[in-house]
């Protein structure tokens, strides 16, 4: 049968499984658009804004494992996907960007609405194409998905030109691929894993240090069954929140610059660091000369490129968390480590995150609402976040019991993911209740995306700690620049409730710590989407805090 680019195009995306895009439209791609009139299989969601279209995939995908993809237009609207394809490509999101191109002949010469988005998003992809032969288009997509979601996953960009989507040919979807510069490894090395359980075997101080990898290999049971045969504390990196659960007494909770003091001691105390799907970023290692210099370092990673980059480990292993951890399990004994974990015990006690109950003038402190967020949904919501002091609280004091329930922009640190986020997870995962926790700042980057919430019902539950500041460069400014507030004051910002009922959905408003309980109860009884808005403390400052370039275990605040 005869078809069109475009209805070749639905077809290939129909064959890899995928049930909802969310795109815009525009010239380029109208003829895709088009043939989405007649699809019975494919959902799209309008955003409002081509950067919602790529955090919302972003957000799918790790609400669910499964590959997200976004769609839009030729120049601005592929640029606008810029920054959420880069958001992917810094956590290592599985993640599929279509976009329209002017018509083949137009290419390279400044047509209207033309650019190098091929070219643009060369570094901040996992691979990129440039589809110049209908008949490669099949093809093209199949290989898309499959360099997406395997291996270290990550974005890929498949650019069309208009001419190509309108043009006939026969659909024909390969079964196999063909990709020999392509290897994907899967078992470690059997004497390195030997290796490393004899160093774990002979540790009396050892630690888990496990990064995003852990879940998108989905290598949580792996991991938790490790902890618990061998009685290891676990620690976790931003990207990996939510891999074991806070819940259990071998949790430490966050390490790094805004991680708690017992992880940090730990760390910095342990005598062997198990580092799993981790890449030692800046933000966990402080100083990296003074970063766990009494351990044995095993380091497991499926990319052989992080193995070394940044610390140097004394084990490295390169395979599959998953099958790796599997592979471990397998040589591992009982094993118990009482002193060790009594010292971990007394940091606990003594250092635990904490904060005065109310702040001035009777002011709602920003980590109760997190704390009664945790406590009314049970640990089982799935929480999206902005960047900034809101991100840090919902890491410190929601303590997430089940993967892929923590959605946050680790690397990137952009601010407007956190909506998006919440709207695709939210579609992904409809069983699930969703919470957005943000800040003043952040929810004005895409606060249009409330407009996509609300046309679809899609019922996320928009909880801002609104400070009337840029919370965590105010921060900052405190700390470091003797409290000279540079365009950080935020108090022209709009009143939140109004801005709900503008856009047609409920808006709440809290400012006294007694308020806080029945106005998430009544958002999460609420069918649709919710803002509350919760004026917080503020300069309510995020503790402990290693200070830029410092050792991790010389921390600010969290005494």
């Amino acid at each position: 049968m005869k078809m069109t680019g475009a209805q070749i195009l639905l077809k290939c995306l129909e064959r890899e499984g995928v049930e909802v895009i969310f795109g815009y439209p525009g010239g380029t791609v109208l003829p895709i658009y088009d043939a989405l009139f007649d699809s019975k299989n494919l959902k799209h969601i309008l955003v409002r804004h081509e950067q919602g279209a790529a955090h919302a995939a972003d957000g799918y995908a790790r609400a669910t494992g499964r590959t997200g993809v976004c769609l839009a237009t030729s120049g601005p609207g592929a640029t606008n996907l810029v920054t959420g394809i880069a958001t992917a490509h810094m956590d290592s999101i599985p993640m599929v960007a279509i976009t329209g191109q002017v018509v083949s002949p137009l290419i390279g010469r400044d047509s209207f609405q033309e650019a190098d988005i091929f070219g643009i998003t060369l570094p901040i992809t996992k691979h990129s194409y440039l589809v110049k032969d209908l008949a490669e288009l099949p093809r093209v997509i199949k290989e898309a998905f499959h360099i997406a979601s395997t291996g270290r996953p990550g974005p890929v960009l498949v650019d069309i030109p208009k001419d190509l989507t309108m043009i006939q040919g026969t659909f024909k979807y390969p079964e196999k691929m063909s990709l020999p510069r392509y290897k994907l490894p899967s078992s470690g090395d059997a004497r390195r894993i030997k290796e490393a359980a004899s160093v774990i075997s002979q540790s009396k101080r050892p630690v888990i240090y496990a990064g995003g990898g852990v879940i998108t290999a989905g290598a949580s049971a792996e991991l938790t069954e490790l902890a618990h045969r061998c009685q290891i504390p676990v620690t976790t990196t931003l990207m990996a929140m939510s891999c074991f659960n806070g819940e259990d007494s071998l949790s430490l909770g966050m390490l790094g610059m805004h991680g708690t003091r017992y992880a940090n001691y730990a760390v910095s105390d342990c005598d062997c660091l198990i580092a799993v799907g981790a890449r030692f970023d800046d933000r966990v290692t402080g100083k990296v000369d003074t970063f766990a210099t009494k351990a044995n370092i095993i380091h497991i990673d499926i990319d052989p490129a992080e193995l070394g980059k940044n610390v140097q480990p004394h084990v490295p292993i390169t395979g599959d968390v998953k099958v790796v951890l599997g592979e471990l399990l397998q040589h591992m004994e009982p094993q118990e480590h009482p002193e060790w974990l009594a010292q971990i015990g007394e940091w606990k006690e003594k250092y635990p995150l904490r904060y005065e109950s109310c702040g001035s003038e009777g002011r709602i402190k920003p980590q109760f609402v997190v704390e009664q967020i945790y406590q009314m949904t049970s640990g089982k919501a799935v929480i999206t976040t902005e960047v900034g002091q809101n991100q840090m609280w919902a890491a410190q004091y929601y303590r997430y019991t089940e993967p892929r329930t923590f959605i946050s922009s680790g690397g990137l640190g952009t601010m407007g993911f956190g909506l998006p986020a919440a709207i695709g997870a939210q579609l992904g995962r409809p069983d699930k209740i969703v919470f957005d926790i943000a800040g003043d700042g952040s929810i004005l980057m895409n606060s249009q995306e409330l407009a996509t919430a609300v046309h679809y019902q899609v019922p996320v539950k928009v909880a801002i700690l609104n400070n009337q500041f840029l919370g965590m460069v105010r921060q900052w400014q405190e700390i470091f620049n003797d409290r000279r507030y540079s365009s950080t004051d935020l108090t022209s910002a709009p009143d939140f409730v109004k801005l709900a009922e503008a856009y047609g959905l409920v808006g709440i408003r809290a400012t006294r710590p007694e308020e806080v309980r029945p106005a998430l109860e009544k958002a999460i009884n609420t069918p649709g989407p919710v803002i509350i808005d919760f004026w917080v403390e503020r300069e309510e400052n995020v503790f402990p805090m290693v200070p830029p370039g410092g050792a991790i275990n010389a921390m600010l605040g969290g005494e």
